[in-house]
């Protein structure tokens, strides 16, 4: 039977379970598109976090040639090509001390971290 067939209140109540569907699905696709900050996050392909023990002084800056984005007292950049410890020390340098500084989610050993903020 077509949906022309029908009578018109079940022709009605199948139109409105057809747009119900289609906005049901359009709204779980939107909502699976929408980047959050994990995804963001991801995508920036972040290496490298310093948390300070002071609020950095700019939202971006330049230490150990990474572009460095803060907020606060964490800053992240994109992987580089020095040693973790070369790079902390420029941190420091440009930002103060540091509270811990990990790369690719591995934290700097304690002892490399007081190097890095002596």
């Amino acid at each position: 039977m077509s949906l022309l067939s029908k009578t018109p209140g079940t022709r009605l109540g199948t139109i409105g379970a057809i747009a119900l569907g289609l906005a049901w699905t359009a709204a779980t696709f939107g909502a699976a598109l929408i980047p959050t900050a994990a995804n963001a996050q991801a995508t920036s392909k972040i290496y490298y976090r310093a948390e300070l023990v002071q609020p950095a002084t700019a939202d971006r800056a330049i230490a150990g040639s990474l572009v460095w984005s803060c907020s606060g007292n964490n800053c992240v950049a994109t992987k580089g090509t020095s040693r973790p410890l070369r790079v902390c020390r420029e941190v420091n340098r440009k930002f103060g001390e540091v509270r811990s500084f990990t790369t690719r989610g591995e934290a700097l050993p304690a002892a490399d971290l007081a190097k890095c903020n002596a």
